[in-house]
């Protein structure tokens, strides 16, 4: 064997013997009816541990080439090959080398435990059904018949909804805009890929809070982008961590989630917004500032947003209806110059044809009529009882355990766990329990945290949630 692996080369070298394996498979070089060398011989003629080639030879059985059995060594698979000894696609490979990341498998694996039934979901960040707006939106099909086009509409979303969406920002969070400055977006999730994808290239650098939900987003990762961490604290991020890391690595974006932070609960302090709205025009660098939770303040007083504090046109604006009306509505909007706008919606087109017809519709009734202004102290009013019940249920049960900040507003809250612990056994055994959160590494570098949210359960649901969790972590604290 002429071919050896490089140790230059920064893929593991169990990788690169495993792809040369792969494409001696499909060039002839191993005939399929043959049994590929023993792990020690080639091993040897390589020059490589023993382990490397079978770390090399797992792989390829994870992946569908090659069958192992004990006693009769490793052999192409009888599987990849069809009628005649045509190849059949190895779909393992196409779907590990896909340039778009799937998401982190502790994310897959809460996503999928939480399908079942009698489960309690203090994972999902979501409003509990009760709490959507289901009789309203049935008295507007009700009222109104919907009679619209079905056909595609504007790019940057329908008009109607844009100019609805203007009148609604400036009367709830005082910002000054027009349609012709709105994306619809079907959520906040694409106006946030839509930005990376558009706006931004592979090696830029960019600021994200820690812990933040966009620690967690595998886009900027699929984007090719250097992320960079703002600690937060009881105020949100400190703008002189920026500076010192603009002065490292030429900052080009900054993402912040200003009010009630997920998965903090916390909210950026007005100093802090307006030094971090300076730099920014100092220094030049966007900020997108994602704002699913302002309206949910139970106090009722709602924070300036950055967006507002703007006059520069610094500030790429998301929000959206996901947190405060309904998840499966998918309605979410970008506010920007319109340049960027343009730029965004023109990608949107080349990925959807625009946005759906029919939930635009529904959103722009909703948002136009008194139902929405009622909706919202409704949702004020349960969310509070639910965070209520949650840190009481903390105090009651685990206050010797765990320490949690108490958000005004959100549907979060963070919990520090006073002792060591390790957070994959901790969410594996309160699975079981039939209990779901969220490990607090999945949003950032701290460890010994989780994030419970509120939102998503009913009331009468969230103690014995509480119970099952105190029972998981009592299971791992004892072993």
């Amino acid at each position: 064997m002429d071919w050896k692996p490089d140790r230059s080369d920064k893929k593991p070298i169990y990788k690169q013997i495993a792809h040369y394996i792969e494409h001696g498979i499909a060039t002839g070089i191993f005939s399929p009816d043959s049994t590929l060398p023993s792990e020690r011989a080639l091993a040897s003629e390589l020059g490589v541990n023993r382990s490397t080639i079978i770390s090399a030879y797992e792989y390829l059985h994870s992946l569908g080439i090659v069958e192992r059995k004990k006693g009769s060594g490793t052999r192409i698979s009888t599987n990849i090959w069809g009628i005649s000894h045509k190849r059949i696609p190895n779909w393992g490979r196409y779907v590990e080398d896909g340039s778009f990341l799937p998401n982190l498998p502790l994310v897959q694996k809460i996503r999928t435990e939480t399908q079942k039934d009698n489960f309690i979901n203090l994972a999902s960040g979501e409003l509990a059904p009760q709490l959507f707006p289901t009789i309203q939106f049935r008295e507007i099909l009700t009222r109104q018949p919907f009679m619209e086009n079905l056909g595609y509409d504007h790019p940057q979303g329908n008009e109607l909804l844009r100019e609805t969406i203007s009148q609604h920002v400036k009367q709830y969070k005082n910002i000054d805009t027009n349609s012709s400055s709105i994306l619809i977006t079907s959520g906040a999730q694409q106006a946030l890929h839509l930005i990376v994808q558009c706006l931004l290239k592979p090696g830029d650098a960019v600021a994200i809070e820690d812990p933040s939900y966009c620690f967690s987003l595998p886009i900027f990762q699929s984007a090719g982008l250097r992320t960079f961490l703002l600690p937060v604290d009881k105020d949100g991020v400190n703008p002189n961590d920026l500076i010192s890391l603009h002065k490292k690595h030429r900052i080009r974006m900054i993402f912040l989630n200003p009010d009630y932070q997920n998965p903090t609960g916390t909210v950026l302090s007005t100093p802090r917004r307006k030094k971090i709205l300076e730099l920014s025009s100092e220094l030049g660098i966007p900020i997108v500032e994602d704002d699913p939770y302002t309206l949910t303040t139970f106090g009722g007083e709602v924070n300036q947003t950055l967006k507002s504090m703007d006059s520069n046109g610094n500030v790429l604006y998301i929000s959206s209806l996901s947190k405060i009306v309904a998840s499966g509505l998918r309605i979410g909007w970008i506010i920007g110059p319109q340049s960027v706008i343009q730029r965004l919606a023109d990608a949107k087109q080349q990925v959807d044809f625009g946005h759906s017809v029919f939930p635009q519709w529904v959103a722009n009734q909703f948002l136009s009529s008194s139902y929405f202004s009622e909706h919202i102290l409704t949702i004020r009013k349960n969310l509070k009882l639910q965070r209520d019940e949650l840190a009481n249920s903390l105090h009651e049960l685990l206050s010797d355990e765990m320490e949690f900040y108490m958000p005004n507003g959100g549907i979060h809250m963070w919990c520090k766990i006073n002792k060591p612990i390790h957070e994959g056994r901790l969410l594996e055994e309160s699975l079981k329990k039939g209990i779901a959160f969220v490990p607090g590494t999945i949003f950032g570098s701290q460890k010994g945290y989780v994030r419970f949210t509120f939102g998503r359960e009913k009331v009468e649901s969230i103690r014995e949630g509480i119970l099952r969790f105190a029972d998981a972590l009592k299971s791992v604290t004892n072993t």
